[in-house]
């Protein structure tokens, strides 16, 4: 095996170890060098990098800008840190990542890959000017962008058929298939359910991640007198499509209870008896599979890259998607039903270690990315 130097991109830097530290662990493991950027690795995040064995580099990037020059200086960044580094495989990931680090790594004749965590904002059907043409600005970059890569990773097959069929890959043979990212087994472990029924939601608080479906049918049962309780996490996210303080505001006045961005999940899960996520879309929803390796059930939508991680009536339940009434009655239903909070548990937390479990997840990007 030749010992390559890898440059891995993202757009928030948590997400470095918190999503993709195993990975980074992984590749450092075969032998490889690896090198990390996201706009402000600096201080703590910086250090939690270089604690796994990889190298830190700030660099500028607007997650969710539209600025085109405030991209292209995130492009010359990355080919600098190609050039300076002699870096030779690049993987981005997210949105901006994936197009402006290829579109790098080609300027600078080396190899790319792209990991699609999910298709996002540009994919998700919707009114408006400005969304559309965004959504077609996006499909032609991602066309140009792949065209360089030596292989495109999506993590659920409705995303690779969508992508395809948008025509953002210009060769839909360089597609290849992972089960998510992946989660740590021995990191999230089971806690114990507690009595009452509680629901969760963690989510940066976006319209599409469904945060509003989440907050109305919270605010619904709780002024039926339902005797659970109801928990959010998340920050508020930049862009159109934010949710609003004052939205928020109503919900923690309905009874919500609002527990800001939290850098571990892992107590709001083990106080939690049922994970929610009513999302239009995702990759493979990374908290969904947290929840289930701590045994917990799942209420998720019937929606691409959601759809796969539940078997409905097993492990969870599914209800469709921009649907306040039916995530509701998900959660009535199993606000009263104990037992069956427990058997859904227990049985994702064997569905998730068969099928989620990160070393068997990484060994497929490894192995797709021709580093073992």
């Amino acid at each position: 095996m030749t010992r390559r130097t890898i440059l891995v991109n993202a757009s928030y830097a948590p997400s470095l170890v918190n999503f993709r530290g195993p990975l980074i662990a992984a590749m450092i493991a075969q032998g490889h060098v690896v090198h990390a950027s996201a706009p402000g690795l600096t201080g703590e995040a910086a250090e939690r990098v270089a604690a796994l064995g990889a190298v830190p580099h700030d660099v500028p990037l607007t997650r969710s800008g539209l600025n085109p020059l405030t991209d292209l200086g995130y492009f010359r960044a990355i080919r600098q840190l190609i050039r300076g580094n002699r870096i030779d495989l690049v993987l981005g990931y997210t949105i901006k990542p994936c197009i402006w680090g290829s579109l790098a790594a080609r300027a600078e004749r080396v190899e790319s890959a792209a990991l699609i965590t999910g298709l996002g904002f540009a994919f998700i059907p919707g009114a408006g000017l400005v969304r559309r043409l965004v959504s077609q600005a996006s499909r032609r970059l991602y066309r140009l962008a792949t065209a360089g890569n030596r292989v495109v990773i999506f993590q659920n097959p409705d995303d690779q058929a969508d992508f395809v069929a948008a025509r953002a890959l210009a060769d839909p043979a360089k597609a290849r298939l992972v089960d998510g990212s992946g989660v740590d087994m021995t990191h999230y472990t089971v806690a114990p359910l507690p009595p009452e029924p509680r629901f969760l939601m963690i989510s940066r608080l976006l319209g599409n991640k469904g945060v509003r479906e989440y907050g109305e049918a919270a605010a619904l049962l709780l002024g039926e007198g339902c005797n659970a309780s109801f928990a959010l996490a998340g920050f508020f996210d930049e862009g159109q499509d934010s949710i609003l303080p004052e939205e928020l505001r109503r919900w923690q006045a309905a009874g919500l209870d609002y527990l800001g961005a939290l850098d571990d999940v892992r107590p709001a899960l083990a106080e939690a008896s049922v994970y929610v996520l009513p999302s239009y879309r995702e990759g493979t929803p990374r908290t969904v599979l947290e929840a289930m390796a701590m045994g917990r059930a799942v209420i998720t939508t019937d929606a691409p890259g959601c759809r796969e991680t539940v078997l409905p009536g097993r492990t969870g339940l599914l209800v469709q998607v921009k649907d306040v009434a039916a995530t509701a009655q998900a959660m009535r239903q199993l606000a009263g039903d104990a037992q069956a909070r427990r058997a859904m548990g227990a049985a994702g937390l064997a569905f998730c270690r068969g099928k989620y479990a990160v070393d068997k997840v990484n060994q497929a990007m490894l192995a797709h990315l021709g580093l073992n």
